[in-house]
């Protein structure tokens, strides 16, 4: 069982809604907020050799990515830290604080306690004083499929030195997605999880389909063109911005992004004609 999965769990007794994106939605007097929050472990979560630093960079990045996927801007992060070593708490504090200072949110402290395996929870607020926003349950037949960056950059830096910092030190498309938002973009998420399973969600929470060109994912044209579409596809660890738009819309995005397809009204994912297969980063639980 995946955590996916264990969402069909949960969906009877909160609401879809409150399944269907990564941040939940508070309407205020002054504005929406968002919030999210994140679980990380250090052995599914952080690759061998990472820095304490990068630990905390990571750990409020993911946070940061799924605020900016609604087109918020973030505002406060706390962190509630679970220390195997008590000597790795301030490297683990400056690398989040040094994030949250990078994309204009403050680290508003948090809890510490003590935990046979370094497991770290990130929780972030974010803010919309000019719109609402943008779900993944938006998307529209015939509206354009586009993402921001490149993908499939994260993935070879387990064993590519080049990519190392791709993989550890996340950069959430924050200013992008407001951009985005603004634009007027229906339906919008990080691709944390890898672009297939990213594909996936948006269109089962859309009832619509999904209509892709392979040859137009941006992926790294230094790495085994093979390998690159796979980490592309299905590696995860990205967080650049899916998003759906209409094309009338998408002519005001003053913003570099890549179109890779349409949205369709028969369900599934396509790509090259072909279904394409529904698989990506999960976690599992085995017993």
């Amino acid at each position: 069982m995946d955590d996916r999965t264990l969402l069909r769990i949960i969906r009877p007794v909160i609401g879809t809604d409150a399944c269907s994106d990564d941040c939940a939605i508070l309407p205020l007097p002054c504005g929406i907020l968002v919030t999210s929050t994140d679980m990380l472990h250090e052995r599914s979560d952080f690759p061998k050799g990472i820095t304490d630093w990068q630990i905390g960079w990571m750990s409020a990045a993911v946070t940061i990515s799924d605020i900016a996927a609604m087109g918020a801007e973030p505002v406060q992060l706390v962190l509630a830290i679970g220390l195997d070593d008590e000597d790795r708490l301030k490297g683990i504090v400056t690398g989040a604080s040094d994030c949250c200072n990078q994309f204009g949110a403050t680290y508003a402290g948090g809890d510490l306690d003590a935990h046979h395996e370094l497991t770290i929870v990130s929780t972030g607020l974010g803010i919309i004083t000019d719109g609402q926003p943008v779900q993944r349950r938006g998307a529209k037949p015939e509206e354009l499929i586009c993402v921001t960056g490149v993908l499939g950059r994260a993935i070879p830096g387990l064993t590519d030195k080049r990519f190392w910092k791709d993989l550890c030190e996340p950069q959430p498309r924050v200013e992008e997605g407001i951009a985005i938002r603004k634009a007027g973009a229906t339906a919008m998420m990080d691709i944390s999880d890898g672009l297939a399973l990213s594909l996936y969600d948006i269109a089962e929470e859309s009832g619509t389909g999904m209509t892709i060109t392979g040859s137009s994912i941006p992926i790294p044209e230094d790495v085994d063109h093979s390998e690159a579409m796979t980490a592309a596809l299905f590696g995860g660890g990205d967080f650049e911005l899916l998003f759906c738009i209409p094309e009338n819309s998408y002519q005001s995005l003053n913003l570099p992004c890549t179109i890779i397809g349409r949205v369709t009204d028969e369900p599934g994912v396509i790509m090259d004609g072909r279904i394409l297969e529904k698989k990506g980063y999960l976690h599992h639980w085995y017993e």
